[in-house]
């Protein structure tokens, strides 16, 4: 089944010069980018991103953090396409929590923050990206 999904490379991602290592991955894949553009967002459009289903989870706090984290310089969003593309993308990211990311995954080459490490520094988690954890979620 072909599926579109949405992979935002965050700021840190950004910032550290990693744009064309991630786009890298997914084209060895032969996934296809059918939309990529650098944005920086504001607040009320990170919140869409961050929802309050955060908050429940992880606490008001964290989702604060993660809001001002995606805000805190340019993105790279990207609309990728390809065959079961949702689980793919997610497979080639790696773990959310870069700390248990798996060597050859984006996060896992490229971060070693743990949630522990974070929450105690009262700081985001610098994952590096985003990938869509469902095709209804991609559909957004």
């Amino acid at each position: 089944m072909i599926q579109r999904t949405l992979v935002l490379i965050k700021p840190d991602g950004v910032m550290r010069g990693l744009v064309g290592e991630v786009i890298k991955r997914f084209d060895n894949k032969g996934l296809k980018i059918i939309g990529l553009k650098m944005v920086c967002i504001d607040k009320e459009f990170a919140a869409k991103h961050y929802t309050e289903d955060v908050a429940k989870r992880r606490g008001e706090k964290v989702r604060m953090m993660l809001l001002d984290y995606l805000t805190e310089g340019p993105i790279v969003a990207m609309v990728i396409e390809g065959v079961h593309a949702v689980n793919v993308v997610r497979i080639i990211t790696g773990d959310t929590e870069p700390s248990k990311a798996l060597p050859g995954t984006i996060r896992g080459d490229f971060t070693h923050h743990s949630f522990h490490y974070a929450d105690g520094k009262e700081m985001s988690i610098k994952n590096i990206i985003h990938a869509s954890a469902n095709a209804e979620e991609a559909e957004k």
